[in-house]
């Protein structure tokens, strides 16, 4: 595992992006909670020109939504064989198993997060996959846990010293 190949973010939602509960309201409209610390990582990686995708096994407008506002380059939901959106993502975007850092949460998202070059988890994810990624992350899903894989990279590129130096020089 080599983070500074890395070139590529992909995210499952429910329980990574999102703490993983389905919240519906009175009316039966869905609602789900996003962390704005992981938010705010995704854009910035957009502009370091990493490709972000999100691959999900349930369909929410709301993911639409929020994929849409992060400016995500590619947006897969309803789809329980993840395998197969991912090799979509690697073929559109012409990117190997090791430039792609991925974060899952359980079982479904094994499959990839076996083959990818960065494989993470939240504290929170199932144990069966806890051990069998690169690094388990100090944050549970929704509460920064994706933010926490991004610096991990643009740490090991030499990208996060400056990113935090630019916002020390702003006035």
């Amino acid at each position: 595992m080599n983070k500074t190949k890395i070139k590529a973010f992909i995210f499952d939602v429910d329980g990574v992006l999102t703490g993983g509960e389905i919240i519906y309201t009175n009316g039966g409209e869905e609602a789900k909670v996003f962390n704005i610390k992981d938010g705010w990582a995704i854009v910035e990686v957009k502009k370091h020109a990493f490709v972000t995708g999100i691959i999900t096994g349930r369909s929410s407008e709301l993911v639409a939504k929020r994929a849409a506002e992060l400016k995500i380059d590619f947006l897969v939901q309803g789809e329980l064989k993840k395998l197969d959106a991912y090799e979509k993502f690697k073929a559109e975007y012409n990117i190997k198993d090791e430039e792609i850092a991925y974060i899952g949460d359980d079982i479904i998202d094994l499959p990839i997060l076996t083959r990818c070059g960065f494989a993470v988890c939240p504290a929170d994810a199932n144990d069966e996959v806890k051990s069998r990624v690169h690094m388990i992350s100090r944050f549970v899903g929704g509460k920064g846990a994706a933010r926490e894989m991004i610096e991990e990279v643009l740490k090991a590129k030499g990208i996060w010293k400056q990113i935090v130096e630019d916002f020390i020089k702003i006035k």
